[in-house]
C-alpha cells in the first residue's frame, strides 16, 4: 500500500479520521501532531512584513516591460 496522508483530530478519547476510509487491521500508521493555529500578534507582523517586501519588489516605479525584450518565446504561455 502507498503511503496515504489523511486529516484526523483528537476528540479527547480517541484519533479520529475526518473522512472516510478502508484501513486494514494491524496496518501501521505514523501520527503527526499539529500545533494550533495561534493568531497572534506575530502571525500578523510576520504578514506585514512579507507584503512590505513584496511592494519593494513591485513597487509603482517598476518600468513596464515590452515583449519586444524577449530572447526566447515560451510557446506554452497563453498570452493574457
Amino acid at each position: 500500500m502507498p503511503i496515504i496522508t489523511l486529516p484526523a483530530h483528537f476528540d479527547g478519547e480517541r484519533i479520529c479520521l475526518d473522512e472516510p476510509f478502508d484501513l486494514e487491521p494491524d496496518a501501521k500508521l505514523i501520527i503527526t501532531i499539529l500545533p494550533k493555529e495561534e493568531h497572534g500578534n506575530e502571525r500578523k507582523d510576520w504578514l506585514f512584513l512579507s507584503g512590505q517586501r513584496l511592494e519593494g519588489a513591485y513597487g509603482e516605479d517598476e518600468p513596464e516591460y515590452s515583449s519586444a525584450l524577449l530572447k526566447e518565446v515560451n510557446p506554452s504561455y497563453e498570452a493574457r
